[in-house]
């Protein structure tokens, strides 16, 4: 069984102004990198195996935290990457009523069958990133690994992964916190969920193992 602690990425400046990074290469903010020092801290006594990180610069100082504090190299794995948002890149939602008000509104009916205007597949994101969650499993069949990633790659890759369509992403999983826990585990190809969008602060210890 592999455990796999998914993280998303300390706060950037554009999401600090609720703005859609998506694949634009953002910095942290101050606030950003003291997070990713918090989860270093808990990563120090977490019993890793590994950390990995997306391409993105954001993903890669907040796993660098934590592999400077485990002696852990951070492996980065484009497929970790975060969504292309398209013409909606660098825009808050009021931006996007105001120059795609269509496109949005379809956005928020399904947003995994009308993404944004120019943006990358959901379907094919999900597929993307659950794919490169399952060579990690391969890879460390009895570890605890941290990933560090982005909100909707991650919140699409959770829906796929325990059976929820697509589409409900954004309603089953409205926010995923900055540097927040959400840990799972994969035994045999079944996937369980041990604890979402916990606060680092709140877990100083490993998760307790699920019942077989």
């Amino acid at each position: 069984m592999t455990n796999i602690i998914l993280c998303r990425h300390g706060e950037t400046v554009w999401h600090a102004e609720n703005r859609y990074a998506g694949i634009s290469d953002i910095d942290l903010t101050p606030r950003g990198h003291d997070q990713a020092a918090q989860l270093a801290n808990w990563a120090q006594t977490a019993g890793l195996s590994a950390i990995y990180t997306s391409t993105l610069s954001r993903a890669q100082a907040t796993a660098g935290a934590s592999a400077k504090a485990t002696s852990l190299s951070a492996q980065v794995d484009p497929r970790l990457r975060e969504l292309d948002f398209g013409e909606g890149e660098g825009l808050t939602t009021s931006e996007m009523e105001q120059r795609f008000p269509k496109a949005l509104a379809h956005f928020r009916s399904d947003p995994a069958k009308h993404h944004l205007p120019g943006g990358e597949d959901p379907f094919k994101a999900a597929d993307r990133f659950v794919d490169c969650l399952q060579d990690i499993t391969k890879e460390h069949p009895d570890g605890r690994v941290l990933v560090v990633a982005h909100t909707t790659a991650i919140r699409l890759a959770l829906c796929q992964l325990i059976g929820i369509p697509l589409r409900e992403y954004r309603r089953v999983f409205p926010a995923i916190r900055n540097c927040s826990l959400t840990e799972i585990s994969i035994r045999d190809g079944y996937v369980s969920v041990l604890e979402f969008n916990t606060p680092v602060a709140a877990s100083s210890v490993p998760a307790s193992q699920p019942h077989p």
